[in-house]
């Protein structure tokens, strides 16, 4: 989540074969990296007419088909990590969802402001982050496949908009050399582990078409591989739907790969349920912060992306409402609030927006 700095120009580029324009939404998404937290503290979930139910029945009945899980290499909280991945990889398989699996490389959150490397890797230079990166991602995605739960798609790194593991995976004056090697290490990883895995490229950079351009042009300069290109758009730090429309069409037919945003969100409220200051407090024009303004704004997102040709859309974090004990940090997981409980699809005492749908 957050926006970026813009190097030079990008390069010239062959076009790529366009990716056919997508008629309908396949990928149908949600991230429910927090739910198990929430539910190993007895948070409970119910549908709109008022009954409890398992929050992943509810939004598969809303029109869910894939679910979104952040790995952390070793958080503090003990959550998110990959024993508890696995654990959530089965709940999710279970329920006939997809999966995709969110590599952060990190013990802790990753996104365009900070890319902090793992504690364990924290001393390591460029060529041992490749080893640390294929050997990681291919342990993860190994595991996962052994129990049965091979991930449908992974994405090598979380919001990478000027690179991962920084400092030596940052792009510096326009230098993309160290992290082509971090994602050519992550992309064999995973195919080396299951081929049909699809390896998500993902940036926040639905933004700006010339962001978007500088980056993926740099990868692709320096061969990069990847199969679908991931993007974030949260209206109120992105821009509008109509610039949204533009980027996706331009990744899309620029390089050949179909798009998912791979996150977005809105609030349904701009009251706070606990003592944690929330992370979005504003609106976007023509959708108020309530329950018919979310639905609103998340009908609009999917039209739009389908309109463009994108062929999915994620909801981030829709079932983290403020349940105690459920910090956004990692190392104060019991000491810190949410910062999403307003951005929740889930109210909170835990009832389903009844008008948040996903349609393919």
């Amino acid at each position: 989540m957050g926006a970026l700095l813009l190097g030079a120009a990008a390069p010239a580029l062959t076009p790529a074969a366009p990716a056919t324009a997508a008629t309908t939404l396949t990928m149908r998404g949600a991230d429910v990296s927090s739910l198990q937290r929430s539910l190993d503290l007895g948070a409970r979930y119910y549908t709109a007419a008022g009954a409890a139910a398992d929050p992943l029945d509810v939004l598969k009945g809303a029109g869910v088909n894939y679910a979104r899980l952040r790995i952390w290499n070793n958080p503090a909280s003990g959550y998110n990590n990959l024993a508890k991945v696995l654990i959530d990889a089965k709940r999710v398989k279970a329920k006939g969802l997809a999966l995709m699996v969110d590599f952060h490389y990190s013990d802790t959150w990753a996104d365009p402001g900070k890319q902090y490397k793992p504690a364990a890797w924290a001393s390591h230079g460029i060529a041992a982050l490749q080893t640390d990166v294929y050997n990681y991602t291919y342990n993860v995605c190994t595991a996962l496949k052994a129990q049965g739960t091979t991930p449908d798609s992974v994405q090598i790194g979380n919001e990478i908009n000027v690179g991962m593991l920084w400092n030596d995976g940052k792009v510096v004056n326009n230098n993309f050399t160290n992290l082509s090697l971090l994602l050519k290490a992550g992309y064999n990883a995973t195919k080396a582990c299951n081929s049909a895995t699809k390896v998500i490229i993902h940036t926040a950079d639905a933004d700006s078409q010339a962001n978007a351009r500088w980056f993926y042009d740099g990868i692709t300069a320096k061969g990069v591989a990847w199969d679908l290109t991931g993007l974030s758009y949260y209206c109120m730090w992105h821009g509008t739907l109509s610039n949204l429309a533009t980027v996706i069409t331009d990744v899309r037919t620029r390089y050949g790969k179909p798009v998912v945003l791979a996150e977005t969100a809105y609030p349904f409220t701009s009251a706070n349920a606990d003592g944690e200051a929330n992370s979005v407090g504003s609106t976007c024009s023509g959708y108020p912060a309530t329950w018919a303004g979310q639905a609103a704004n998340f009908t609009a997102v999917q039209n739009t992306a389908r309109g463009a040709g994108a062929i999915g859309v994620f909801y981030w974090e829709p079932t983290w409402y403020a349940v105690p004990g459920n910090g956004w940090d990692p190392a104060n997981i019991n000491g810190t609030g949410n910062q999403w409980d307003n951005m929740a699809v889930f109210n909170w005492t835990g009832q389903v927006n009844p008008n948040v749908v996903w349609t393919p």
